[in-house]
């Protein structure tokens, strides 16, 4: 989105920048055209780093809704007053909505009220603000017009004073801007709900954008949060189908909002972030500064980028907006099911395409994490959905704290069953991340289901990026991306929870579902980062295991089942062969010669397997005269052994019993009654 700038954007110490279209997400071209002397600045005695050096007391403070709350109580007038300024304004808006759709005349005041929406959103503040970026991304909920008003929402609010931005600078960095920048644009390039951006050089040379925090935020948002929660406690106490604990939820939000007001926490996350995923091919995390960064100022690399909802200019350069996309989600699937650290505010603003095609993360503000159990809950429950395994699923909602242990699940796994059969489809190509949450509300009011506080950030960053999506491709499927990814987790994961979780799909009263694991396979390799190889050494560690052991008793039972019939259905067709040589009239047909089941699905897995990139047969081969000399190899060979020779003997015995039975009269040959009756 472009920011309309003139050359009195210049820097203001010693020479000038032309900004041509300028824009801080859009980021076009800003050259120097006149050399700088930079003036000196000052050595410290100490170089200071994020984990350091000191914090304002306002950290410390950190987010205390107890605190807040008896700070307003004794406030009232404050607080009345500031709950009127928020819902007038909002009764008045949806009022006007109303009438015009009683007369008729909503689509020629659409634009009028879609003005009116945005100056509304932005004199509320920061926190209505960032409501109106999140519903800035939903293409699929807020219509065109207004879905291009709240867009502005991202980078052009009004911007604060120069002179302000500049104090807080020196008051955090020790230093006036000029001392501490060799240039800085004089005027922001751009606002946003917590502070505005200004694009400078260091002495060193490198380009970088200086975030400084808007005034008086805290007071303003702490205020906000304090009104909300109150409705929160007064909805959750009176509106008996809300089960879910907004209070907490607030309280969650609460506490990211105050942590994305601190921008020297916010340069640790992006550091961390960095650390965790920057090595993901064509993902891109700027550097940060931390000599520079503060508080309330927050010095990055300048990044050059387009943001992935301006279709045409990417097209220009050559860029293709849904592979970015897809990256950016095989990105989030790390941070949210691999590490649990997660960037829990992806809106067009803070995601660019950059010109050598690397999606590049910003704003680091708004982070969150999700715990092992979490992680692991939120894969399992993927799998049982697309599985259709909705008792599964049921549990899972157990372990991931929608539901109480004590809750009975009878009546709600058919109802899970009911309402996810419409939103799966035929397929998992037809996941919609919408439209499972759209049909799982239906049950929120219906049963005992609740939102845990650490799942609404979570709903927050996956809306936000499916919304993203399907402004770049309307037909763009989030989960039906995601799922190649968990199934490789599941496959691949050494964790004993996915190991159990995976033992659990695949085995049920006794039988082994060929079908979940050829499903697996046939979605784990069309994920980026597969490793056949890896697959294959934690099969065989986990098969030749104490773990594996129920499985290498399966396995022993079904090479029993599938020899033994075999071996029947062989003899069985010799002996008719040789009665009709001898033209004898055979006891039965002549068997069929299809393999067993069993072995129709291992053929199947293993072309899934040939298919898949990285298998290589040869790597297969030298794997196995090691399995053949394994203890457990030499003791399934001879549990087999035995197993047939059980069976054999069986047989035998039967035959030789049911030999002296009498027969029916007649011509030929009769069968006994137990041969018969198969």
């Amino acid at each position: 989105m472009a920011l309309d700038t003139n050359q009195n954007s210049a820097q203001r110490f010693g020479g000038s920048i032309d900004i041509i279209d300028a824009e801080v997400i859009d980021a076009e071209v800003i050259a120097v055209t006149e050399e700088v002397l930079p003036a000196p600045l000052p050595d410290p005695a100490a170089p200071r780093t994020l984990a350091t050096k000191a914090q304002d007391p306002f950290v410390s403070f950190g987010y205390d809704p107890e605190a807040i709350a008896a700070h307003y109580r004794r406030r009232p007038l404050q607080v009345w007053a500031r709950f009127v300024g928020i819902f007038l304004p909002l009764i008045s808006f949806f009022a006007q909505l109303w009438l015009d759709a009683r007369a008729g005349r909503s689509a020629q005041n659409e634009v009028k009220r879609a003005a009116q929406l945005r100056t509304m959103l932005t004199k509320l503040g920061p926190a209505y603000i960032k409501i109106g970026q999140a519903l800035s991304t939903r293409p699929d909920l807020v219509p065109p017009i207004f879905l291009e008003e709240l867009t502005t929402l991202q980078d052009q609010i009004p911007p604060f004073p120069n002179a302000t931005a500049y104090r807080f600078i020196e008051e955090e960095l020790g230093a006036p801007p000029s001392q501490i920048y060799a240039e800085i644009s004089e005027n922001p390039i751009a606002a946003a709900s917590l502070g505005q951006v200004y694009k400078g050089k260091l002495h060193s040379g490198e380009d970088v954008a200086i975030k400084v925090q808007r005034p008086g935020l805290a007071r303003s948002i702490a205020l906000d949060l304090h009104i909300l929660r109150g409705l929160a406690r007064f909805a959750t106490n009176r509106i008996s189908q809300i089960r879910s604990d907004l209070v907490a939820i607030m309280d969650e939000f609460g506490e990211r909002i105050f942590e994305e007001m601190d921008y020297t926490h916010e340069g640790e996350n992006a550091q961390r972030f960095a650390k965790l995923y920057g090595h993901i091919a064509d993902i891109y995390v700027p550097h940060i500064y931390p000599q520079y960064t503060a508080r309330r100022v927050l010095t990055m690399e300048w990044i050059e980028g387009t943001k992935l909802t301006n279709i045409d200019k990417l097209n220009s350069l050559g860029i293709d907006a849904t592979h970015l996309i897809d990256v950016g989600v095989q990105c989030s699937l790390r941070q949210l099911l691999e590490h649990g650290f997660f960037h829990a505010d992806p809106h067009p603003g803070n995601l660019l395409a950059m010109a050598d095609g690397k999606l590049a993360y910003l704003d680091f503000g708004m982070m969150s994490e999700v715990k092992p159990y979490q992680r692991y809950g939120l894969i399992e429950a993927v799998v049982h959905m697309v599985n259709r395994d909705f008792e599964g699923l049921a549990n899972d909602y157990v372990k991931l704290e929608f539901l109480t242990p004590d809750t009975d699940l009878t009546p709600i796994i058919p109802a899970l069953a009911n309402v996810f059969s419409n939103a799966l489809g035929a397929s998992v190509a037809e996941l919609n991340f919408k439209s499972i949450t759209d049909e799982f509300s239906a049950l929120m009011y219906e049963y005992p289901f609740r939102v845990p506080a650490y799942y609404a950030l979570i709903i927050r960053s996956l809306v936000t990026l499916e919304g993203i999506a399907i402004n770049v491709d309307p037909e763009f499927k989030v989960l039906s991306k995601a799922y190649p990814y968990v199934a490789k987790r599941l496959l691949t994961d050494p964790s004993p929870q996915l190991r159990a979780s995976l033992q659990d799909l695949l085995f049920k009263d006794g039988s082994f579902r060929w079908n979940r694991l050829e499903n697996l396979l046939r979605n784990a390799r069309s994920s980026d980062d597969y490793d056949m190889d890896r697959l294959i050494d934690q099969t065989l560690e986990f098969l030749f295991s104490d773990r594996g052991s129920f499985l290498r008793d399966r396995i022993v039972s079904e090479l029993v089942n599938g020899l033994d019939s075999f071996g029947q259905s062989t003899v069985q067709n010799l002996t008719t062969a040789v009665q009709r040589r001898l033209g004898l009239k055979p006891d039965l047909p002549p068997a069929a010669t299809a393999a067993p089941s069993d072995l129709d699905h291992l053929r199947r897995i293993l072309d899934i397997l040939k298919d898949t990139p990285g298998f290589d047969a040869a790597q297969v081969a030298t794997r196995i005269p090691t399995l053949l000399f394994k203890p457990e190899t030499q003791a399934m060979g001879q549990q087999v052994v035995a197993g047939l020779a059980q069976r054999g003997l069986a047989r035998l015995i039967r035959t030789l019993l049911l030999e002296g039975e009498p027969t029916l009269s007649s011509g030929s040959p009769q069968l006994p009654p137990s041969r018969a009756g198969r």
